[in-house]
């Protein structure tokens, strides 16, 4: 008899209700990235899908598998597009499928577009933690939506900053999101009207803008030395000459580097930065194979397009969470029926 499969599904409102901490979203995503370091994972080139449909956007197909404890292969699809703030819609909305990597049954659905939001800012900040220096005093954050709001909030968690500034192209974008970072965070933000004053002599810049096209809006000359870098918008806004003043180069997956998009785009293309001038993968330097930041005045480059293995390991936690609450309240239930029972 061929055995049932019974796949969960995990919606918006669950993922709300899982209520994962800022110390659960980091841990499961370092653990991860240890994993990969170790070889202990399987990761493939991202792919794109890019609709006829007259719109500016895209899907991207992120595949991978882990082992250990998750124990799981996966899929995300996620889309992009930069312009649906016009219907106040997020710009990336994502399904993540689970599959058993030992049959290939399907284990679960979760929607993706919170895990895209939440493991895109904890790769940011486990970044932050190996390749900053120790006690950053200046945070400057550009960019306002999507993913924007879990970098700042998950770097705050890591470090006590005496100035966290941000700043995007739209004024009421900007201004909505330090309202936001304001209470949820209780802390000032530091709103700014131009790119250079956010910048200027910050310790960990990180660029996240929303551009339809490349701009190179981040000057080099802005770049402090001893800053930590790290620039992951869909769109360049990168000048050329920036990797001149890196003492390291670091990546989340190399595997990822070539393709369509992607801050470094035209520095991969045209060779100005290559497999030889890469110092290191993250989950090289968190397993401790290679070293991260070194001395406190090296200037470093942190490149991280999103990785299959950050979704399927939050996505796992999520699930187990999900269930574990499930099972607490059936118990719960369970109890108190056989009380008014008796």
């Amino acid at each position: 008899m061929t055995p049932e499969v019974y796949i969960d599904f995990i919606n918006k409102f669950d993922v709300d209700k899982v209520a994962l901490t800022n110390d659960e979203i980091l841990n499961a995503i370092e653990d991860s990235l240890k994993m990969q370091g170790r070889g202990e994972t399987e990761i493939e080139p991202r792919t794109h899908i890019r609709p006829r449909a007259g719109v500016e956007g895209h899907f991207n197909v992120l595949r991978g598998w882990i082992g250990g404890e998750i124990d799981s292969a996966g899929t995300k699809v996620v889309g992009d597009f930069v312009n649906n703030y016009l219907e106040d819609r997020p710009s990336e909305y994502g399904v993540l499928t689970l599959f058993d990597p030992r049959n290939g049954a399907p284990k679960a659905i979760v929607d993706a577009t919170g895990i895209t939001d939440m493991r895109t800012g904890a790769v940011t900040a486990i970044g932050a933690k190996y390749l900053s220096n120790k006690k950053p005093k200046i945070l400057a954050h550009i960019g306002a939506r999507g993913t924007a709001y879990w970098n700042v909030r998950l770097l705050c968690h890591l470090f006590d900053f005496e100035e966290v500034r941000i700043h995007s192209k739209r004024v009421e974008s900007r201004e909505k999101f330090a309202d936001k970072l304001t209470e949820d965070l209780k802390r000032p933000i530091k709103v700014t009207d131009d790119w250079e004053s956010c910048i200027l002599d910050a310790d960990i810049v990180v660029e996240a803008s929303r551009l339809s096209k490349p701009e190179p809006l981040l000057k080099t000359e802005w770049i402090k030395k001893g800053a930590l870098v790290i620039p992951y918008g869909t769109m360049s806004a990168l000048e050329f000459s920036l990797p001149d003043i890196m003492d390291k180069f670091v990546m989340d997956d190399w595997g990822q580097a070539h393709g369509i998009f992607g801050a470094l785009r035209e520095h991969i293309d045209k060779g100005k930065i290559t497999f030889e001038t890469l110092h290191a993968e993250l989950g090289e330097i968190v397993c401790g194979l290679k070293k991260g930041r070194e001395a406190n005045d090296e200037t470093i480059l942190f490149w991280h397009r999103g990785l299959s293995l950050s979704d399927i390991a939050l996505g796992h936690k999520i699930l187990s969470k999900a269930i574990l609450k499930a099972n607490v309240a059936l118990f719960i239930f369970s109890k108190q029926s056989l009380t008014s029972v008796g």
